[in-house]
């Protein structure tokens, strides 16, 4: 019996790694190049959500303690039956937290698991060096298997390196055509930092997703704009978690591997680069964010 599991399961880990890239982090670990992203999902749509991925293929989820739906992607992770060590899980720690000491340990039983797979500072706001030295200390303790930084610019990143014990593995940051972080790439890149895009489709702008050379490109692969994107991304080394609480959506998402941008086609798109964020971080916001204190425990 215990054979004939083993056998079923190297034929689903053979079939499920056909539609994923991988890229190794600073400390060894395997990620997924793409996953799916729970942000602006209640609970019930996240549940939904990551059960959806799961079936698809996905094994990158992430989310946050200010998502508030931790609860529901550690519920949809038991219920969908795909074992615990096949999926790479990932959650932020929010400012409010950050000097808490058991900030990770409650994290840990919202999500219901025994680790973390990366551990990110959600912003660069309030005291997060205690929170960078919470993260270290659950990673020597077996509890994350690998931590990081969320929103921060490369001065605080910087800040960072020149005091940490463990080195950051992951910024996960606004990236898209539109603002393609190739500065920050390069400086991460000399770290040893692997980036991750979240607004990957730069927040549905509808201007972004005209651009002729995604529509011809499009046309020439089969593939929707989204899916043009989200192939540059992976092309051009940014891991990516677009979220979507749209079944087709989601799978159309992890579509992205039976096609590959020519060199032509990557520079067409790299052309794009306006260095045009929608997310502004100003002193004002950070402070707002440490003030906040998502009431996490009320989640459902």
């Amino acid at each position: 019996m215990e054979r004939l599991y083993n056998t079923v399961r190297n034929k689903v880990e053979k079939e499920t790694s056909q539609k994923m890239e991988y890229t190794k982090l600073n400390n060894g670990i395997k990620m997924p190049m793409a996953g799916i992203g729970t942000f602006l999902l209640s609970p019930d749509e996240a549940e939904n959500s990551v059960l959806s991925a799961l079936k698809e293929g996905y094994r990158l989820i992430d989310t946050a303690n200010a998502y508030m739906n931790e609860k529901a992607v550690g519920r949809a992770i038991k219920k969908s039956g795909v074992p615990r060590e096949d999926i790479f899980l990932e959650t932020k720690l929010w400012p409010s937290f950050y000097e808490n000491e058991d900030a990770v340990e409650k994290t840990l039983e919202r999500l219901d698991t025994d680790y973390i797979d990366l551990l990110l500072i959600h912003q660069p706001a309030g005291n997060y060096i205690a929170g960078y030295r919470l993260m270290e200390k659950v990673y020597k303790e077996g509890k994350v298997k690998a931590i990081g930084l969320s929103n921060f610019t490369k001065e605080g990143i910087q800040e960072i390196l020149d005091i940490c014990e463990v080195k950051p593995t992951v910024l996960q940051t606004e990236v898209h055509p539109y603002d393609q972080k190739k500065e920050l790439k390069e400086f991460l890149a000399k770290e040893g930092i692997k980036i991750q895009a979240w607004y990957p489709l730069g927040h549905g702008d509808a201007g972004l997703m005209k651009e002729p050379a995604f529509v011809a490109d499009g046309s020439k692969y089969k593939k929707s704009t989204a899916q043009i994107i989200l192939r540059w991304h992976i092309q051009d080394g940014n891991i990516v978690i677009p979220g979507s609480k749209n079944p087709e959506h989601i799978k159309a998402n992890l579509d992205l591997f039976d096609f590959q941008l020519t060199e032509e086609e990557m520079k067409e798109i790299v052309a794009l680069n306006k260095n045009e964020t929608y997310y502004h971080q100003t002193p004002e916001l950070l402070k707002k964010y440490v003030e906040m204190v998502p009431p996490v425990d009320e989640q459902k």
